[in-house]
């Protein structure tokens, strides 16, 4: 028997309910209605519940939340509601909470910036940032709370910064005036505060220039220089300072090409070390090729005539003033392998001419042409006779006279206050023995000698004489003491005169 196609069961059922009466279909749908509503109800019963009948627990959190907000205590009130929420979270109540704890948030944090409580307004921010507060109303607040923050910051590094200016602390680490002043700057270019304070602190840190320029301190001058650049280059007192070094370059210089000419090496690689610390190399001349050039031939005259302490003194001045090593190498390997001299047997013509080369030096120095004319003087005279037989006994006890003759003419000059021959002297025994300790003191001794007679020169008006004896004493010494005392009361004469 085969069964009816289910469109064929369909239509059939269609039709039954067709021929059944009007009132009969009405009471077949209410009942059907009925029955739907009845599963819903089965199915939604639980969600309707606690619709109709909130969790006591819930009410009570709910509660709660609503006095810490009333209350103003926005954490605790967040909390609450979102305890409650965890507990039915599709009661609106409890949302509704939460967004007014975000709203109230939003308020403290706009009273807190009017205050000017910024961390305060910060922490209410943060929670109406994590209760999802409207960005319109959350962004122009967080704008304000960065820019008070950012003040209050400068505020800070402005008085930190103020602090170690008057401590004295201008550049020496980063909590030092300067950098605290740069950090100030990097992010407010146009603060005033901190562009007058990094004024007062450059000011500072160049106050000890003019005292190192007048004892002729080049390196410190040089070293000020760059500290400051570092900083502000174009600060208003360097271009000025600039211009003063420069020109203690250029006597400095003028100095060592003066001491190279008259043969003392030993004086210009001391003016030349000098500009080596405070310059960029290469230095100018006559502080490289010529000053190098003089001590080789320095030194190779020397291991010549046998002056072996005298030639290991001009090496060891050429390594310090920078001559490369493969030119100082076989120099020292001659040295090292160099044999006492042997006095060669001289000819009757050659022993006459050192004879005669000696007695006029011995004339010329009792003349007291010591340095001078030139190739007549006692030092070249006695020069000659040494190249001639450089191991000859009476060269060198010539040269002994000479030098004790030129200490005693040194000491002699002073006591007579003859300082002009007392120069010359002094330069005679550098020639001679330029490797003598006692040439320190005895340059120091001039150089203060100097010095007073500037001071008494000064006292009477004659300005020119006194600036000329800053100048000698500055030749003889540099570093003596009291010179830049007497070199910044020349510097501040021009304007008291003004």
């Amino acid at each position: 028997m085969s069964r009816p196609l289910p469109g064929t069961r369909l239509s059939g059922w269609r039709d039954r309910w067709r021929r059944l009466p009007a009132r009969a279909r009405r009471a077949w749908l209410g009942l059907a209605g009925i029955a739907l509503i009845l599963a819903l109800l089965v199915i939604l019963r639980e969600p309707l519940g606690r619709w109709l009948w909130p969790d006591p627990r819930y009410e009570a959190l709910r509660q709660r939340g609503e006095q810490a907000l009333q209350e103003g205590q926005l954490e605790r009130a967040r909390a609450l509601f979102e305890a409650a929420l965890a507990l039915q979270p599709d009661q609106l109540a409890a949302r509704e909470g939460l967004d007014r704890v975000a709203q109230a948030a939003l308020a403290r944090a706009r009273n807190r910036l009017d205050a000017g409580d910024v961390k305060a307004a910060e922490a209410a921010l943060q929670l109406a940032r994590a209760l999802q507060a409207p960005a319109l109303t959350l962004n122009p607040l967080q704008a304000r709370l960065q820019a008070m923050q950012q003040s209050e910051s400068l505020r800070t590094l402005l008085a930190r910064a103020a602090q170690a200016l008057a401590a004295g602390h201008l550049d020496d680490g980063p909590e030092a005036a300067l950098p605290l002043y740069a950090q100030v700057l990097e992010r407010d270019p146009r603060s005033q505060h901190a562009l007058e304070g990094r004024e007062d602190a450059l000011t500072e840190l160049l106050r000890p220039a003019p005292a190192a320029l007048a004892r002729g301190d080049l390196a410190e001058v040089a070293a000020l220089i760059r500290r400051a650049e570092r900083f502000d280059p174009g600060f208003a007192a360097l271009p000025a300072l600039h211009a003063q070094f420069s020109r203690a370059v250029e006597r400095r210089l003028e100095q060592a090409r003066t001491h190279l000419a008259r043969g003392r090496l030993a004086v210009a690689a001391r003016h030349c070390a000098g500009l080596r610390a405070a310059l960029p190399a290469p230095l100018p001349e006559p502080c490289t090729h010529a000053l190098e050039q003089a001590l080789l031939h320095a030194s190779r005259q020397a291991i010549a005539q046998g002056h072996r302490q005298m030639a290991e003194h001009w090496l060891a001045l050429a390594a310090e003033v920078g001559v490369a090593e493969d030119r100082l190498q076989p120099l020292r390997q001659a040295l090292a392998t160099q044999r006492p001299p042997t006095p060669a047997a001289l000819s009757p013509a050659a022993r006459a001419r050192l004879h005669r080369l000696l007695r006029e030096a011995a004339q010329a120095q009792a003349r007291g042409h010591w340095l001078t004319p030139p190739g007549r003087s006692a030092w070249n005279l006695l020069q000659q006779a040494r190249a001639l037989a450089p191991a000859a006994p009476e060269v060198h006890a010539a040269a002994q006279r000479l030098q004790t003759q030129a200490k005693t003419c040194h000491a002699d000059a002073l006591r007579d206050n003859d300082l002009g021959r007392a120069r010359v002297c002094l330069d005679l025994w550098q020639q001679l023995t330029p490797t003598d300790p006692a040439l320190v003191s005895a340059r120091r001794r001039l150089a203060a000698r100097w010095l007073e007679i500037g001071d008494e020169r000064l006292r009477g008006g004659d300005v020119a004489g006194a600036r000329q004896a800053l100048e000698r004493a500055r030749q003889a010494d540099a570093d003596v003491p009291g010179i830049d005392a007497l070199a910044q009361r020349l510097q501040r004469l021009p304007q008291a005169l003004k």
